[in-house]
């Protein structure tokens, strides 16, 4: 037993060895790009770069408060993840930073710290997620996204708009929210509960520079698209409440200033719970944001590499993601992800190289040492109305629209992962609404439909009528076709088991030449089938199975159950040597040389093709 356990480990170190070194993710990617570059691409980088810092640093500032932190935390994560991850993304136009989703899945789920808890185990966090998304990049973990319904991403991306328009009323108005102090989480309806009880402290002013602040931000994007519209509405705005401070004696709560010692970061620590403690409060949390911020990633990644010609390597840039937020938990940042806006603006601008993100990252970093002091002049209620005004935008009408109607099991996605996101916290919304369209997809791929077969008077293929009695036992082929994996193989077996119930049915040979993927379930379930058909004196055989099928029925086991000589592998050269055996086999286990032989087939193998 010992001696198998060790081969069983050794055999699975191989196997991560070989895995993680056939993967192409490159250590340094950055030093392949400036093939040909020239002066005239670093100004379009240059260029780029500038108009991108100059969305990124109010940007950060917004998602900071929307994650209830110091807004030095979000233009933090937002300038290293700029400088860092570009050194090792695939995409050129990449741009990382805090995001509305991941910003608000923080503040949901960091309901239950403390406000010096929160600030405490922050570095912890987003090490730890850190380490999953770099982790995930050498298994190729990336690939596996492409599988999540588009349907999850815009039921979570507009119930978590829907979320961060609702909390940030709660500045709009100027009032404070009694039952946020509460442990729990943070979901639409509470906090949607606590903004009415509140409503009739609304501070007027505070109010009115909210207002005016969406309706000015509103103009200038619907009239000066070109324009960085985001800072340019902040610092009119700022500037407004300036002058009707100093001669109207305007008071509204803005936001505390900081200085380069307050931008001291915290590094990760343990807390007196211990390891073990910290790790059970912060894994489920810290596994949320990783795939959260691998989605975000990998949609914008493939959005902008289609637009530009490129391809994309999501694993590459999970592996960039995974990076910059292990050096944001050691330089005091909030989680980083990929930013679509800030992205988008960074194609469009023309960006040549990755030396555009790392160019808006140290104007980011300039930004923080010279404007700390006057943050103070910024209006909580005019930064809340801009966050508003981008919850608003990321509500995509045509997407929605598509998913609600494309097909009924879209629908059901949608809306469950609506619905959740608005009654539970968003980092369970998200797995809900992947596991109900995984749930979805494996019922439609799971119903094996077989239709009898027989051979007529003339030799052909036909649709088999009434059962009939027979004189000579019956040899039954299945030809099993796609992949064996657990939803399907109970409901093959059960398939099989049916049809064995004809009394003149007494071998049943299981063409396995295209079949794939067996997984531990199937394995079970043919083991039993075996053991269910000798009980009622029928026997199995398998015909033309794959090395990697037997491979599988070797290590498992199996094989015994089953029985060696009743396993026929597939002969590439000739495919039908194994079905030649196999009825040879079941001649010898009748004893008779005549057999009534009788072919299953499922046709809509055939329309799939």
């Amino acid at each position: 037993m010992t001696r198998r356990v060790r081969w069983l480990f050794r055999r699975l170190g191989q196997q991560v060895r070989g895995f993680i070194s056939k993967n192409s993710i490159d250590p340094l990617p950055i030093r392949q790009g400036f093939v040909g570059y020239n002066l005239s691409k670093l100004r379009y980088d240059a260029t780029a770069g500038l108009n991108v810092a100059l969305l990124a640093f109010p940007q950060g500032m917004a998602y900071a408060v929307i994650a209830d932190l110091p807004i030095q935390y979000g233009i933090v994560s937002g300038a290293v993840a700029a400088i860092i991850a570009p050194l090792f993304a695939g995409s050129r136009h990449t741009i990382l930073g805090p995001t509305n989703a991941t910003a608000f899945m923080l503040f949901s789920s960091f309901a239950a710290f403390s406000a010096k808890d929160q600030i405490f185990y922050l570095p912890m966090l987003v090490l730890m997620v850190g380490i999953l998304l770099v982790v995930g990049a050498l298994f190729r973990v990336a690939e596996l996204v492409q599988y999540v319904s588009r349907s999850v991403v815009v039921g979570y991306i507009t119930g978590a708009a829907i979320l961060i328009i609702a909390n940030q009323l709660r500045h709009v108005m100027g009032v404070e929210l009694t039952p946020l102090d509460s442990t729990g989480p943070k979901t639409f309806f509470t906090i949607l509960q606590g903004t009415i009880a509140e409503a009739g402290h609304t501070q007027w002013q505070t109010l009115a520079l909210g207002v005016a602040t969406f309706i000015f931000w509103f103009f200038l994007s619907r009239k000066f698209k070109k324009l960085p519209v985001f800072a340019i509405t902040l610092l009119v705005m700022s500037g407004a409440y300036f002058l009707l401070e100093k001669f109207a004696g305007w008071q509204v709560s803005t936001f505390d200033s900081f200085t380069i010692s307050d931008l001291a970061p915290n590094l990760p620590e343990i807390s007196s719970r211990g390891f073990f403690s910290d790790l059970s409060r912060l894994t489920g949390l810290a596994f949320s944001i990783a795939f959260l911020a691998s989605l975000e990633n990998s949609v914008m990644s493939k959005t902008l590499a289609s637009r530009a010609g490129d391809r994309p390597d999501v694993n590459q840039d999970m592996l960039s993601v995974g990076i910059a937020n292990l050096v944001a938990a050691f330089t005091g940042g909030m989680p980083a992800s990929g930013s679509l806006t800030r992205s988008a603006l960074n194609f469009a601008s023309g960006a040549i190289s990755r030396l555009s993100s790392i160019f808006s990252g140290l104007l980011c970093v300039v930004g923080l040492l010279l404007l700390g002091d006057y943050m103070h002049l910024v209006p909580k209620s005019c930064l809340a109305a801009l966050v508003i005004g981008i919850a608003a935008s990321v509500i995509n009408l045509p997407h929605l629209r598509i998913s609600l109607y494309a097909t009924p099991s879209d629908a059901a996605v949608l809306i469950t992962t609506f619905v959740a996101a608005l009654i539970l916290p968003l980092n369970i919304a998200i797995f809900l609404g992947v596991g109900i369209s995984v749930m979805l997809y494996l019922h439609a791929a799971s119903h094996p439909n077989l239709i009898e077969y027989e051979f007529s008077e003339k030799g052909e293929l036909r649709e088999a009528g009434e059962k009939r009695a027979r004189p000579t036992p019956a040899i039954s082929i299945v030809h099993v076709e796609g992949d064996l994996f657990f939803g399907a193989s109970e409901l093959f077996r059960n398939q099989i088991q049916k049809t064995s119930l004809d009394p003149d049915l007494r071998v049943i040979i299981l063409r396995l030449k295209n079949a794939r993927h067996l997984d531990a379930t199937s394995v079970v379930a043919l083991e039993e089938l075996v053991q269910f058909l000798r009980a009622h004196e029928r026997h199995v055989i398998i015909s033309g199975a794959s090395k990697e099928v037997y491979r599988v029925l070797k290590n498992s086991g199996s094989l015994e159950v089953i029985g060696k000589e009743n396993v026929k592998l597939n002969n590439p050269q000739n495919p039908n040597l194994s079905t030649r055996n196999a009825l040879k086999r079941a001649q010898e286990l009748l004893g008779s040389t005549e057999a009534d032989i009788r072919i299953f087939h499922d046709p809509t193998l055939d329309q799939r093709k």
